[in-house]
């Protein structure tokens, strides 16, 4: 396997568990959506492996779902879910030009737009092809979720929250937009924000396999960005902790849990003068 496609597989993994550790506040979210009339047409843009598309569709079963995507893995993994749904796959990079989207009542953008080289770009195409009236829901992430308690581990506590402030380096000089305030930049769209809401997530994970492999997955993954910068200590205390052979694997723990925020944007398209 190429090194690319080994990365790209084991976000996938990271995505389908993140999705089922979250599902009821992924579907709290959807319920929240100021919507009266169930949409038609449905656009996930950044559909990765299909959370949003199935919780969707889980509240709205009549819809047709566009899930736009650049990875063809993600698509593939969302195709095999999706079974008999209404659910097309279209492999696009957003930052290129667009394919046709048609004219869908609702757009769903989470945790994507962060990863595109002009958002403002793509808030003013997704503007454009919205139905008049249709509505764009924007979710953000508070960065990578967090597993550990702060005593954690023994011999190096606060390990994790060092991590996590070495990727916010990392991310603010390669992801400049995650974590961004799409208030403002959904007003200059031209969009009406309806309502903003703020989740907190906080997951008991004391003997939960899948959260035990959600840590792991996400702590590899953090891993990547932070090596370079960590303290040795710190970087072999991590390396422990991802030792899933090892006395000290994260898989053993009984202590974890999913402590994490998800900001949502429900903002309805409002016609051009």
């Amino acid at each position: 396997m190429h090194p690319h496609d080994a990365s790209h597989h084991g976000q996938a993994e990271i995505l389908d568990l993140d999705a089922e550790v979250l599902a009821d506040h992924l579907a709290a979210i959807t319920a929240w959506l100021p919507i009266d009339m169930p949409p038609r047409q449905i656009v996930d843009l950044g559909c990765g492996t299909g959370a949003g598309t199935f919780a969707l569709l889980s509240r709205f079963p009549e819809a047709h779902v566009l899930a736009v995507d650049s990875s063809p893995e993600y698509l593939h993994r969302l195709r095999e879910k999706a079974g008999a749904r209404e659910v097309v796959t279209i492999q696009a990079d957003l930052d290129q030009d667009w394919p046709g989207l048609g004219t869908p009542d609702l757009v769903w953008a989470s945790a994507s737009l962060h990863h595109l080289a002009d958002p403002d770009r793509a808030l003013s195409q997704v503007h454009d092809i919205l139905a008049p009236g249709g509505l764009l829901a924007v979710v953000e992430l508070a960065g990578f979720p967090r597993f550990l308690p702060e005593y954690a581990p023994q011999d190096r506590p606060g390990l994790e929250e060092r991590c996590h402030a070495a990727s916010a380096r990392f991310h603010a000089e390669h992801v400049p937009h995650r974590g961004a305030d799409w208030g403002p930049k959904l007003t200059a769209a031209g969009f009406v924000v309806e309502g903003e809401r703020t989740l907190t997530v906080n997951i008991d994970g004391s003997g939960s396999e899948t959260v035990g492999r959600y840590a792991l997955g996400s702590l590899r993954r953090l891993r990547g960005s932070v090596a370079d910068v960590l303290a040795p200590e710190d970087l072999a205390a991590l390396d422990r902790l991802l030792d899933t052979d090892g006395p000290h694997s994260i898989l053993r723990r009984a202590d974890l849990a999913v402590r994490t925020e998800r900001t949502v944007w429900a903002a309805r398209q409002k016609t051009r003068p």
